[in-house]
């Protein structure tokens, strides 16, 4: 399964890409994990512009086979074990899976419509750094409760 998390920002600073890129390498082959970036929309768009302008500029890069989930603060929060549960789901059902990150608007309502579910990390605003390496902590630390790896302890 490929699993290519989409996230309107700009490159990550080498911090960032060197953490996502450690948790990546350590997911099994069969299990790949890629970050791919959307430059943000111009600020002198309106906050609605921005988020047409970014869904439609997220929408090219959505495989047309992928699964497509968003992360979004009104998303459903899940425990690790749940996540393991919904990572394995995803495993079965689908080859690709598209884990969108929108900008610092969110992402559009019509975009959402169109997501097979949306997932909340948090109930706080988080930064789209954060966010990165938090994704990428969270479905290898999934994969490791699937694995019955002792990464994860409960």
């Amino acid at each position: 399964m490929l699993i290519e998390v989409l996230c309107v920002c700009r490159r990550p600073p080498r911090w960032v890409s060197e953490v996502t890129a450690d948790y990546a390498r350590r997911l099994p082959r069969d299990l790949r994990l890629e970050f791919t970036f959307v430059a943000p929309a111009g600020d002198s768009l309106s906050s609605a512009e921005r988020k047409r302008d970014e869904a439609r500029r997220l929408g090219k890069r959505i495989a047309a086979d992928s699964a497509v989930i968003a992360l979004d603060g009104g998303g459903r929060e899940v425990d690790s074990a749940g996540l393991a549960g919904w990572l394995e789901n995803w495993r079965a059902e689908h080859a690709r899976l598209a884990l969108l990150i929108g900008g610092a608007d969110g992402l559009d309502a019509d975009l959402l419509a169109t997501a097979r579910g949306r997932w909340s990390l948090s109930r706080l605003t988080l930064p789209h750094l954060l966010v990165q390496v938090l994704v990428a902590e969270q479905l290898y630390r999934a994969w490791s409760i699937l694995d019955g790896h002792p990464y994860h302890r409960a």
